[in-house]
């Protein structure tokens, strides 16, 4: 499945800690608790409110019109893949995903701090394991065609997309490729996310989940 990415966009070097989650929010829902920690136990609306409020609060120092939000999946994927066409982005080699990523084999059951790990050729760190990331569009099956800007301009299903894998979850559900969906107010010790920004171009709102 190719996808076309037209629009510039960035993508948060790490997983939000829950410091940074709690200094915009002054909440920690967090299991595991420690500030460099990646914050987990968020529902989907709950880190599109936390994009809202990180906007506001930079309003003044983001270029006009760009606002935080979550990375639709093909972003996601594009960010994860840094560039390659393998299982990670290191390669097919599962042996080798322990130098880039906690997964069930070496998380001794724990989410771990951000940025431990060596980072994919693109300075992207943790895209393989420690927590599953939301991304902001909602599950639906791919289409054979080349697809441009999926994500960013559709009608919201129900549940939502999430990616990346866990440090509970086995090799495989840590490839780049690896997708799945959720109801949107679910929440788990081994589920966070990870901003992007861009210039503000997406529908979808906090409250979208009850459409």
């Amino acid at each position: 499945h190719r996808v076309r990415i037209s629009r510039e966009f960035y993508l948060g070097v790490h997983e939000v800690t829950q410091a940074q989650y709690k200094q915009a929010t002054a909440n920690t829902p967090s299991y595991f608790q420690g500030d460099d920690l990646p914050v987990e136990r968020v529902s989907w609306p709950e880190a599109v409110d936390f994009c809202r409020l990180l906007t506001a609060r930079d309003r003044d120092q983001l270029p006009a019109g760009w606002s935080y939000r979550l990375p639709t999946e093909a972003e996601w994927e594009y960010g994860a893949r840094a560039g390659t066409a393998t299982k990670w982005s290191f390669g097919d080699a599962e042996s080798e995903l322990s130098k880039c990523g906690w997964y069930d084999a070496n998380s001794e059951g724990k989410s771990h701090p951000v940025g431990q790990k060596q980072a994919n050729p693109w300075g992207l760190y943790d895209m393989h394991g420690n927590v599953w990331e939301w991304c902001g569009n909602s599950y639906a099956s791919y289409s054979t065609d080349v697809a441009t800007d999926p994500g960013l301009r559709e009608s919201l299903g129900t549940d939502r997309m999430f990616r990346g894998g866990s440090w509970s979850e086995g090799a495989g559900l840590c490839r780049s490729a690896h997708r799945n969906g959720l109801d949107p107010s679910y929440r788990n010790l081994n589920l966070g996310f990870r901003l992007a920004l861009s210039s503000s171009c997406l529908l979808y709102t906090s409250d979208a989940a009850d459409e």
